[in-house]
This record gives structure tokens, C-alpha cells and sequence, in this order.
């Protein structure tokens, strides 16, 4: 009895190589930062966080990430920087164009706060982890940080919001320290919907009344006569 040969399968390795498309710089510095991410957050640690951890988080040698970043310290505060710039980036340019198309009407102006609340605590809640470990570790880091990074950051929303206003003729004061209590707020939030216990639809009520307590105010002008005894 006779056995017929089977030809043998054109293996897939016989064709072309098919080449890894190489990432740009932008998006290997991009994917480097969201490895770190995840190795801070894991790790809750900064300082035990080594470049090599990060590498095995990445996927690439070490000597790639040196190419990008001068040291540790630079990469985790672009590790936190970034998606807090990025969300800020995004809320000045919308704010620049709120009344482009049509006057800023009462409701459209509490539809814009509630998708700048909306933002920062998604921002925020992305990165408490890291947040924790910056403001709340090494003094001097804190310090650092706050002073370049999200004092800055909170200054280009106040200047944003004061342009709108100018438009409109109305004096707004202290645009510096209302950016900074809009930005503790939506930490709170942000902190809350992190690790609290209320569900989705509580953050977005939570979101709604204070975007809107934020325009009338949160509380009542008290009437001395009105009071129960």
C-alpha cells in the first residue's frame, strides 16, 4: 500500500515580512507616559518605581524611555501633567468658542459648566492615584508640582473664563480663586465617585447641582424673618 505525499502548506512566514509599523515619536512618548501610569498607580509608590518596571510595563527597553525622558522625576510628572493639561487644553478652547455662534444664553451656560464639571472629575478621577502621590509625598515635589503644573493650570482657566466675561461687560473678580474652588470641587467629586459609594446617576446629579450652584450660588440670601422658632 501506497501512501500519497501530502504537499506541505505555504507557510505564512514564506510570504513578505510584514513590517511593524514604527510609532512616531509623539506616540511612543504618549504610550511611554500610560505605562507609567499604570506602573505608579500599581506600585503606589514613586520612588520604587523603577525605569525598568516601567520598560516591562511598556514593552521596550529601557534605553528607549531614556531616549524620550532625562530621568524618573520627568516622566512621573508628565505622567500626571499630561491628561490635566490635555483636559485644560480642551476646556480654554471650548470656552473660547462658547458664544462664537449664538450669545451665551442662561441654559447654555449651565450646559458649559456641567460639561466642565463633567471633564475635570473624568480627568481627575483618572488621576487621583497619582495626584495622591505627588501633593502628598516629598514636600518639595508637591510644592513643585502645584506651583508649575496645576496652579498654571487653574490660572488658564480663570484667564479663559475672565475673557468671556469681559465680553459681556460684567466685573468678575477673583477669577483665580474661582478656578481654584471650581477645581476642588470637581476633586471632590472626582474622589467620590473613586471610592465612595454613591452610583453613576449620583455623580451626575452630584455634577449637575454643582455646575448649577456654581452660577446661582449655593446658598440662599437668609431672611432673618423667616426663621422658625
Amino acid at each position: 500500500m501506497t501512501t500519497r505525499a501530502i504537499p506541505p502548506t505555504k507557510a505564512a512566514s514564506d510570504g513578505p515580512p510584514v513590517r511593524r509599523r514604527r510609532l512616531t515619536a509623539e506616540a511612543r512618548k504618549s504610550s511611554i507616559l500610560a505605562a507609567a501610569r499604570r506602573a505608579f498607580t500599581e506600585t503606589g509608590d514613586m520612588n520604587g518605581t523603577t525605569i525598568k518596571v516601567i520598560a516591562e510595563h511598556s514593552g521596550i527597553s529601557e534605553g528607549v524611555i531614556y531616549r524620550h525622558f532625562e530621568s524618573k522625576d520627568q516622566l512621573f510628572f508628565e505622567a500626571v501633567v499630561e491628561p490635566l493639561k490635555q483636559a485644560v487644553d480642551d476646556l480654554v478652547a471650548a470656552t473660547a468658542v462658547v458664544d462664537r455662534d449664538q450669545p451665551l444664553t442662561p441654559q447654555r451656560q449651565l450646559e458649559t459648566m456641567i460639561g466642565l464639571y463633567r471633564q475635570l472629575t473624568a480627568t481627575l478621577e483618572k488621576i487621583i492615584p497619582l495626584l495622591g502621590l505627588v501633593l502628598f509625598g516629598d514636600p518639595q515635589v508637591a510644592q513643585r508640582f502645584y506651583r508649575e503644573n496645576f496652579a498654571v493650570a487653574m490660572d488658564r482657566l480663570a484667564e479663559a473664563w475672565r475673557e468671556v466675561e469681559d465680553r459681556y461687560g460684567f466685573p468678575f473678580e477673583s477669577q483665580e480663586i474661582s478656578a481654584r474652588t471650581v477645581m476642588g470641587m470637581a476633586l471632590i467629586v472626582a474622589l467620590e465617585s473613586a471610592y465612595g459609594k454613591k452610583k453613576k446617576a449620583d455623580h451626575e446629579r452630584a455634577v449637575a447641582v454643582i455646575a448649577e450652584s456654581t452660577l446661582k450660588g449655593f446658598f440662599p440670601t437668609i431672611q432673618p424673618a423667616r426663621r422658625r422658632r
